[in-house]
């Protein structure tokens, strides 16, 4: 009891990495508090890691720019110096164009991932949600929010947080599924995040089967996101193949909880 053979799970992981990640998600719900403590130390490092491999990091990180001082920015004293003893040559002062300043470029991408924890919560789908949150981490590490939904919608990593990657997968792996599904709550939660960022492409990576149960159909708020994906359960994507084809997403099947960061690539382009 309370213990976990990380050179076991790593021999799994060779032989079939979707199983082992199902059985270690599962663990780190385990009552056995020393093996759910172990669990989620090495589920968060292994996520990650799976997440840096299959993702590039920084596209979703603003960049220093220098620009003339007449844009704005903060004054480039060292860019400006021959600016400046010019102007003091002349006796008059430096021309404001001829000035540099640096400014923050806007982002390239904003990633807001919404989790369904509606219905059943289980190992493989703790496992993919994990992954997806990780990958949404390392592919937009600025400007990204995690959320997850059954009635209620909750932020498990507000846009604009510092909170670190492993803590968000961690809160990912605590989730227990429960309730009905208010997606289109939902999404108009996700689009509230996304305004939040100046990142020139915002996108909602929905994680779900899109089996609603609200009232208001949701596709009326997923046209008005300019930008919408969706990672379906494998075996069961009837209703997110039907969603997304009304919304105008793109979606694909998540044929193990190891594919989810590949699949959001490939979606992401």
């Amino acid at each position: 009891m309370g213990v976990l053979d990380e050179e076991a799970f790593e021999a799994a992981m060779g032989a079939d990495p979707d199983a082992a990640l199902t059985l270690l998600a599962s663990m780190a719900s385990a009552t056995d508090e020393k093996l759910r403590r172990a669990a989620r130390r090495l589920a968060a490092r292994i996520v990650l890691d799976l997440a840096r491999k299959g993702i590039a990091l920084g596209r979703g990180v603003g960049k220093l720019r220098s620009v003339s001082a007449d844009r704005g920015g903060d004054l480039d004293v060292d860019a400006s110096l021959d600016a400046v003893l010019a102007g003091r040559a002349e006796r008059r002062a430096p021309y404001v164009e001829d000035l540099v300043a640096r400014q923050w470029a806007r982002p390239e991408l904003a990633l807001c991932l919404v989790v369904d924890r509606s219905g059943s919560m289980g190992g493989e789908r703790l496992a993919a949600a994990a992954l997806a949150a990780a990958a949404c981490a390392w592919r937009a590490p600025g400007d990204h929010a995690v959320l997850a939904f059954a009635r209620e919608v909750e932020v498990l990593r507000p846009m604009g947080s510092d909170r670190p990657a492993a803590a968000v997968v961690d809160s990912v792996l605590n989730l227990r599924g429960h309730g009905t599904t208010a997606l289109t709550a939902a999404l108009a939660a996700a689009a509230e995040q996304l305004e939040r960022t100046r990142a020139a492409r915002r996108v909602v990576v929905l994680l779900s089967d899109c089996r609603t149960t609200d009232t208001d159909d949701p596709v009326h708020v997923a046209r008005r996101l300019s930008e919408l994906v969706v990672l379906a359960p494998a075996g069961d994507t009837e209703q997110a193949a039907d969603f997304a084809s009304r919304s105008g997403a793109r979606w694909a099947p998540l044929s193990g909880a190891a594919d989810a960061p590949t699949a959001l690539r490939e979606l992401l382009g």
